[in-house]
């Protein structure tokens, strides 16, 4: 968000000067939003205010395929499913952010005229680009599923664009919809009374994590849980935690909170999943 900056200048400064600094002060504001737009990380995800941005995509996998079978961010036979399936994205570490970025869609299109419908597509990040990533420069990567990839051709075009193999394109962040379903928490196999893990799915909105906390029964203090890897966050064991939990995340990019009270219950499995339909603030 741009605050306005009201400045006094001093009665006796010259038109000069206050050209000058003027031109310095604008140049800076120049430079500020460039890097706020490139950090996603501490600003307030817009929807259709975030401008588009360049990149290169691949596609993997068979040329209708699904995408990546579980992937980096440790959704496992979530991408095979609906409404994740077709729909997943790997991405250069620049936009996978250690596997916090892990969740967050993009929008991606391709804008080649004869081949590309120049309709963007709708991706959810679930791994992160291998070692091809560095044939590209380092720079902003998404190696699509061959689903995703091909239904940014025009009518008929579909073939011809999958063999053009690697293609610029635009992107920008878009907010994540699941109609019909809600946060959920999926307790990691292994998980015990002295070290407990989730796995979040499903998260509308910005999509990816930043910080989870756990809140015990009967006990008013949330405890900070630690991010292991993709979306797999824990929480290191002393005393035998009690359930039910409650579980609070914030979202990485615009710092929303959500808290779905009591959603473990008391007796609770490994392996089992667990939703609330509880909203962000």
């Amino acid at each position: 968000m741009m605050r306005t900056v009201s400045l006094q200048w001093p009665l006796l400064v010259s038109n000069v000067c206050v050209d000058v600094l003027a031109t310095c002060f604008v140049l800076l504001l120049l430079f500020s939003c460039k890097e706020a737009a490139v950090a996603l990380d501490h600003t307030e995800l817009r929807g259709n205010a975030m401008e588009w941005r360049s990149a290169i995509a691949t596609w993997y996998g068979s040329p209708d395929g699904d995408g990546s079978d579980g992937g980096a961010c440790g959704y496992g036979t979530l991408v095979d499913q609906k409404p994740l399936r077709a729909t997943v994205g790997a991405v250069s570490p620049v936009l996978f952010h250690g596997g916090e970025g892990c969740g967050a869609c993009y929008k991606v299109k391709c804008m080649e005229k004869g081949l590309c419908s120049q309709k963007p597509v709708t991706v959810v990040i679930t791994d992160v680009c291998g070692g091809g990533y560095s044939a590209f420069g380092g720079g902003t990567h998404f190696d699509l599923s061959g689903a995703a990839f091909g239904r940014m051709a025009t009518h008929g075009k579909t073939p011809a664009l999958l063999n053009s193999g690697e293609l610029p394109v635009l992107y920008r962040r878009t907010f994540c919809k699941y109609p019909g379903k809600n946060i959920s928490f999926h307790v990691t196999e292994g998980s015990t009374v002295y070290w407990f893990s989730i796995l979040i799915e499903y998260e509308d909105g910005d999509g990816d994590v930043g910080a989870v906390h756990l809140k015990q029964v009967d006990s008013n203090a949330w405890m900070k849980m630690r991010h292991i890897w993709g979306v797999n966050w824990f929480l290191p064991g002393g005393a035998p935690l009690k359930a039910p939990f409650s579980v609070r995340v914030t979202t990485l990019t615009s710092k929303r909170t959500l808290s779905a009270m009591n959603v473990i219950p008391e007796h609770w499995y490994p392996n089992a999943t667990y939703s609330a339909r509880v909203k962000f603030d």
